[in-house]
């Protein structure tokens, strides 16, 4: 099965970041967070992506193109022009990148991937949050429901700490971010049938994911939920890379599942 990343969009709440790199190049630990949302999905076993670019997006063909050298051993003999890779450090990944438009919308970039799918059912997530989501467990219960399309439901913490404060105003605990107001909201990390393509208007690049599509295909009854309660993580500001970041620096990234610290 294949998975979808979304990584074409500006990313422009991470202010000078994305201004010379696109959004899912921004990096937690000398790694894209691109890297780490496929990191995820390869541990159990997916190992095919297809990335859906857009602005910038030769700076993410260009990261993949170098990845040996990258993160690999060299020694370059530069006076016979002679080059050799030590310890290779690579993945066994399958990567295809899209180019689907600078500004072509969620909706649009996905259907345009669907030459490179056929028939088959197929993964999708965003390109900008990680999770310590078992994709085995999900792709069950996707099966399970019999629809077309299952989306991963989140309870992100809240911005601000909660006091806990009884009848003479003292304060019994403190929690720092608590889960928010106990509503679920989209995490990604989503499973689809081919037949979610459908929904998706052909050669419209306005056409937003999150908006008509999915909503038509709650109406249609063809949209299920799994719930996951652990970990999960956007970055959609400076502050969550750097709580992220944090939290890899410390070896206590939950999203890591890849491998023990």
């Amino acid at each position: 099965m294949k998975t979808l990343i979304l990584a074409g969009g500006l990313g422009s709440r991470l202010g000078e970041e994305t201004q010379r790199i696109p959004k899912p190049m921004v990096e937690i630990g000398n790694y894209p967070i691109l890297w780490h949302i496929m990191k995820i999905y390869s541990h159990y076993g997916f190992n095919d992506f297809i990335i859906l670019t857009g602005y910038k997006g030769h700076i993410i063909k260009d990261f993949f193109l170098n990845y040996y050298n990258r993160y690999s051993d060299i020694t370059i003999d530069m006076a016979n022009n002679d080059v050799q890779i030590h310890k290779m450090r690579t993945e066994p990944w399958t990567v295809t990148m899209l180019y689907t438009g600078q500004n072509t919308m969620t909706g649009g970039r996905i259907k345009m991937a669907r030459k490179y799918i056929d028939k088959e059912p197929f993964m999708l997530t965003y390109g900008d949050g990680v999770a310590d989501i078992n994709i085995n467990k999900l792709i069950e219960c996707h099966e399970k429901s019999n629809k077309l399309v299952t989306l991963t439901a989140v309870q992100p913490s809240g911005r601000f700490g909660a006091l806990d404060i009884n009848k003479e105003n003292a304060i019994r605990r403190f929690e720092e971010k608590p889960i928010g107001d106990g509503g679920w909201i989209n995490g990604g990390f989503f499973v689809c049938d081919n037949r979610a393509f459908d929904y998706i208007k052909e050669n419209d690049p306005t056409i937003i994911w999150e908006q008509e599509p999915l909503q038509n295909l709650a109406k249609d009854g063809q949209l299920n939920a799994y719930k996951h309660s652990g970990f999960w993580h956007p970055m959609d500001m400076l502050k969550d890379k750097q709580e992220l970041t944090d939290l890899w620096s410390k070896h206590k990234a939950p999203w890591m599942v890849w491998n023990q610290w």
